[in-house]
């Protein structure tokens, strides 16, 4: 009917979204939009506004608060700090793209949902180009379970501008075995120029591995759980119930007087402190010297020789305290790549704790640190218990408190229906993909008031599309905006193909940059 108007009776039907704002237009032709809301009435006459007021209404405010001038959109990262373009407008020959705030992104927290196969790791690797590039006071922390980010960032690790740091598991002895440890995309698993890159990452001395000490130091949280626990089993003797509780008494002010966190490793000095209040405890209160509480008391001197075992400990590698000194230090990478994912929890707990005392003290908000969670399953399930519900508790606490320290977080997961309710509640900014499982759907619908008609559109998006909406990072305001994110994979091919690295077996097509307008077609495809 549209191209023939062969009837006499014709009606284009359309959906259309309200986006509570209105375009105003002064006396001088000026533009401006404001927040409100103004009814449409039939017949009123209707307005088609052109390509230039659309990327206005989208972007005017992020470029002015981002300081980006340039007239001209490209999807090369470090020339452009835009996240791709807008879906709506694809088909038209001028493209629209999509800006965002990456400080207040980075401050406020963000969130990437979508299936397994979505792109969720090729959307925040594409951002956190856009971070590293656009933004000097800037600090990525990526736990990666998935050991994927050395090569996917590979491009950014070789730039001799920015410090970077890969921590492993175990120890990389060649830069083969390095090379072969880290997990590639599809279409660069049989292109052995992808191996190069890693084995010249590897040769630039910016791979390390976590050393975890064989003779673990009490944390003193542990010590005062280890403390209430004799407690509990010495419930029927009062003395002894009073005893440790001199004992704690005297840990706790310690830690309160050297300003001390549950989860830092225990010293020298608070040993001597617990050595002469377990022995005043226990004769004070006239524990019997047969008894196990007796035995516990008197010992605790023995702590001291754990201390200098772990202190004894290789030296290579990085320790939690030379990873904390890093946060404070001159890398802007540090990529922690350990699929072990009880040794992964342990490192959140204890740098997001460390992370946030040291800018409480300082009160300083600068550099950015950006913790990034991936596979944010691992981390913030919900309903959990022992550990889990320590590392869900520390990332939590993070969210809460970072922001006002300059210390965000970003998580990304195929199954936002199983998370940590109160992080979710935290996140400013979001990209939904695919979620093929409608309770997943509904979870985001209610945690962050998207109408499940809107939600329902991504279930047609290919990988590498997503749907953007956030509360302060985007030019409209709780918004959401159909977005096709520029291919992170386009960055690694370009680098690849300008490195002169050779291949020593026959390439795979889909993994080499032809020619410029390969790459326009490439970016159809995300992996």
């Amino acid at each position: 009917d549209w191209a023939t108007d062969d009837q006499a009776t014709m009606m284009v039907q359309m959906t259309a979204i309200p986006i509570n704002y209105d375009l105003v237009i002064d006396s001088k032709g000026e533009i401006s939009f404001k927040k409100g809301f103004s009814y449409p009435l039939i017949g009123e006459q209707v307005f088609v506004i052109n390509m230039e007021t659309v990327d206005f209404i989208y972007n005017s405010r992020v470029k002015e608060s981002i300081g980006f001038t340039k007239k001209i959109s490209v999807a090369d990262p470090r020339k452009d700090p835009r996240v791709g373009v807008l879906r709506m407008f694809m088909e038209s020959e001028k493209e629209v793209p999509i800006y965002v705030d990456l400080p207040k992104l980075l401050r406020y927290h963000f969130g990437v949902f979508s299936f397994t196969g979505g792109g969720k790791s090729n959307l925040l690797s594409n951002l956190f180009r856009r971070i590293l590039y656009h933004g000097e006071d800037t600090k990525l922390v990526i736990f990666d379970i998935s050991c994927e980010y050395p090569f996917l960032l590979s491009d950014v690790f070789m730039d001799p501008k920015i410090a970077s740091t890969i921590v492993l598991e175990e120890e990389a002895k060649t830069a083969d075995h390095f090379a072969r440890s880290i997990v590639k995309p599809r279409d660069f698993e049989e292109d052995d120029r992808a191996n190069e890159i890693l084995k010249k990452i590897y040769a630039k001395g910016k791979v390390t591995y976590f050393n975890r000490p064989q003779t673990q130091v009490p944390t003193f949280g542990s010590l005062i759980q280890e403390m209430r626990g004799l407690r509990t089993g010495n419930s029927d003797r009062p003395t002894y119930v009073q005893a440790l509780d001199e004992v704690i008494d005297a840990v706790i002010q310690y830690m309160e007087g050297n300003d001390n966190s549950e989860h830092e490793e225990i010293d020298a000095n608070l040993v001597d402190v617990l050595d002469t209040a377990a022995k005043a405890a226990v004769a004070t209160f006239q524990v019997h010297d047969k008894s196990a509480l007796y035995a516990w008391a008197t010992t605790r001197s023995t702590l001291k020789a754990v201390i200098a075992r772990a202190k004894k400990a290789s030296s290579t590698g990085d320790t939690v305290k030379s990873l904390l000194k890093k946060l404070s230090g001159p890398e802007r990478i540090i990529c922690i790549s350990i699929a072990d994912p009880d040794t992964l929890r342990d490192l959140v707990i204890q740098l997001t704790a460390a992370a946030l005392r040291y800018r409480k003290k300082t009160f300083e908000i600068k550099p950015q640190i950006l913790f990034v969670f991936d596979e944010a399953q691992e981390f913030i399930p919900s309903g959990a218990s022992g550990h889990l519900a320590q590392t869900s508790y520390a990332v939590e606490r993070l969210l809460r408190q970072g922001r006002k320290y300059g210390l965000g977080g970003a998580i990304a997961t195929q199954r936002i229906a199983y998370l940590n309710t109160n992080v979710l509640q935290q996140l400013h900014t979001f990209f939904v993909g695919t979620l093929p499982r409608p309770y997943d759907r509904t979870v985001v619908s209610s945690s962050f008031q998207i109408d499940l008609s809107i939600l329902d559109k991504t279930l047609e998006f290919p990988p590498g599309s997503w749907l953007l909406s956030s509360y302060i990072a985007t030019g409209l305001d709780n918004v959401p905006v159909f977005v096709k994110a520029d291919n992170s994979e386009d960055a690694l091919k370009q680098y690849i193909a300008s490195s002169k690295t050779p291949s020593t077996t026959t390439p795979n097509p889909k993994s080499i940059m032809a020619s410029v307008k390969d790459v326009d077609s490439d970016q159809e495809k995300h992996t």
